[in-house]
This record gives C-alpha cells, sequence and structure tokens, in this order.
C-alpha cells in the first residue's frame, strides 16, 4: 500500500435521495461512495444514473455483520460488485469477505482499479495488537488502502483508534473514522490528522457522527 497524499471527501450514496442529489451536485466531492447493499432494489436506476456523476465511484456493497442493509447473501453481493466494477475507480471488500470475494480483487487489479480493504466494528474499538493484526493483513493482501470504523464511544476508545491512526499512516494509506458518541469529534480530528478517505452524507447522516461534505470541507480548508 501506498502513503497518502492529500485527504479526500467521499460523499455517501445510500439511498434513492442521495442518488439524485448527487446526479445535481455543481461542486461534488472528491470522490462518491456507492452503497450498493442499500440501493439493492434499485440497482438499475443506479445503474442507468451514475453516468451522470461528476466524481469517481467507490462501489461496496457492505456485509450485514458490518451495518450491510438488506440482508444480502454473499453471492448477491459478489454479483452486485462484479456487475458494477466496470464503473469503478476503487472497489471496497471487507476484510472478512477478501476469501470468498478474492475473484473480485482479482478482476479489479486486472482493470486497474484499486482495492479497499475495510474493516467495521459497530461495537467497540479493538485492542491494538487487533487493529496492528488488521492493517498487517491488508498490506499482505496487497490492498491500495485500509479503511478502518470503529465505536467510539468513550475516550479510551477514541485513543486507542487515534494510536492506531498515527502509527500506521506513514507507512499505510489509511481512511479512520469513529461512529458513535464521540464519531463526530473522532472525523473531524482524523481528517485534520491526514485520513485518507472522509466520508460525507449528502443530506441525513446514515451513522452517527457522520458529517457532511460541507463541514469536512471546512475542516480541511
Amino acid at each position: 500500500m501506498t502513503k497518502p497524499s492529500t485527504p479526500q471527501i467521499v460523499g455517501v450514496i445510500f439511498t434513492h435521495t442521495d442518488l439524485r442529489r448527487a446526479v445535481r451536485m455543481r461542486n461534488p466531492p472528491d470522490l462518491f461512495e456507492l452503497r450498493l447493499d442499500a440501493l439493492f432494489a434499485r440497482s438499475e436506476e443506479v445503474k442507468s444514473a451514475i453516468g451522470n456523476l461528476r466524481a469517481p465511484l467507490i462501489i461496496t456493497a457492505r456485509d450485514p455483520r458490518e451495518g450491510g442493509s438488506n440482508q444480502l447473501s454473499a453471492h448477491k453481493r459478489r454479483v452486485l460488485l462484479l456487475r458494477f466494477l466496470p464503473h469503478a475507480a476503487y472497489v471496497d471488500v471487507e476484510l472478512r469477505s477478501t476469501g470468498p470475494f478474492v475473484e473480485i480483487f482479482e478482476e479489479a487489479r486486472a482493470k486497474r482499479i484499486r482495492t479497499i480493504v475495510s474493516f467495521h466494528d459497530l461495537n467497540e474499538t479493538p485492542s491494538r495488537p487487533r487493529l496492528d493484526e488488521i492493517a498487517r493483513t491488508a498490506q499482505s493482501l496487497g490492498a491500495d488502502l485500509l479503511k478502518i470504523a470503529t465505536r467510539t464511544d468513550t475516550p479510551a476508545q477514541m485513543a486507542r483508534l487515534l494510536d492506531f491512526f498515527q502509527r500506521q499512516r506513514m507507512e499505510t494509506r489509511i481512511a479512520v473514522m469513529g461512529i458513535g458518541r464521540l464519531g463526530r469529534i473522532s472525523r473531524l480530528e482524523f481528517a485534520k490528522c491526514g485520513s485518507a478517505l472522509n466520508y460525507a452524507h449528502l443530506g441525513r447522516p446514515q451513522t452517527d457522527g457522520q458529517l457532511s461534505i460541507t463541514q469536512l470541507r471546512r475542516a480541511l480548508r
């Protein structure tokens, strides 16, 4: 994995309303993320609309165990990712899914599409050894970027995540964010400290602490 240059803002397209807003945006973020799991029932409409988006795409179909919508099976998620892969600049696959989805990484590399290995813990921020193990595994898989989102309800959780970020950021292209009571503070802090990707909502937060594009732009000035 390579080190980041400047932090980028990612607008998350989670709903049909988000998609319509994204298509109309005159000043789009650096990237859009398509949450294909959430948009599963509208995949035909999404496919028709994405050509009108004015920023490159990250595609992901989130595992239900890490906050994915619609309880999609691994097979359905894999089909979605392969279908939208030709339109993507990045494809995001959870660490737990990299084995079953190895063909997606292979196809992405063949098409020179960048890969993100992600890890989401909605209940806790893991221990320092566990976080370091996640980073080593992502590096061994040859991912272009590691994304980690964990629960930050307490100062101890926030400190653990910040320590991990500060130790890893000089060696790994990494995006880090918190969710929960200190989610908003953590996202502002990580954006200012150089988190490679910083995810923003397009109208309504989909998780605790998620910021808007305007708020992130102000933080990164």
